[in-house]
């Protein structure tokens, strides 16, 4: 599996396809009561600090599977906001999602140099399992502040120190058979001043 930043226009157009089916929609929220993400705003997301996005793909043929992102990356306070969704579902419990989660986890706080990583997780959304077999535990609750077909839903607050780190790093090699991150690095720009 590679995580790799998106570039070209068919990037941007699959994903943002991805963002807009309903079945992954509905758990986000990019602000503004706006859930259509279309390819202009992915672009802007993207060249934006304060975000960190990548594909991930098959390892045999470089399929795109699904997109891993932080937002919210203050590198003041060594944060960012965690979210994930699989695009091709034919993909889906093969264990890539994981993968892919621990991976990036593993590159925003060491290439990031993040100290806390948080997400949300909306109730009943079966994500919860996969956020907290990748380490990250929950700390609280939002109430009735995510609305999905006009009911009210909480939202479930997560979060998973770069101390934590070790436990992903364990969690990633037991995936691939005790081999390494193979092809996992990314080199980043210096954070802007």
């Amino acid at each position: 599996m590679t995580l790799r930043p998106l570039s070209s226009f068919a990037d941007f157009e699959l994903a943002a396809a991805w963002l807009q089916r309903k079945e992954n929609y509905q758990w986000l929220d990019f602000g503004s009561s706006t859930q259509g993400v279309t390819p202009a705003l992915l672009k802007i997301m993207v060249q934006r600090q304060s975000n960190f996005i990548r594909l991930y793909t098959s390892d045999a043929d470089d399929t795109p599977i699904g997109i891993v992102a932080l937002t919210n990356v203050d590198r003041n306070m060594r944060t960012g906001t965690f979210w994930i969704v699989a695009g091709d579902k034919s993909f889906r419990s093969r264990g890539w999602g994981r993968i892919a989660a621990s991976r990036f986890l593993a590159l925003a706080f060491r290439d990031l140099g993040l100290h806390t990583v948080n997400t949300w997780i909306v109730e009943h959304n079966v994500s919860r399992r996969s956020a907290e077999r990748l380490g990250f535990r929950f700390i609280g609750r939002q109430r009735q502040c995510h609305f999905i077909d006009g009911q009210p839903y909480d939202r479930l607050l997560f979060d998973l120190l770069a101390s934590e780190l070790p436990e992903i790093e364990r969690l990633n090699r037991a995936a691939f058979g005790g081999r390494p991150d193979v092809g996992a690095t990314v080199h980043l720009p210096a954070p802007r001043p």
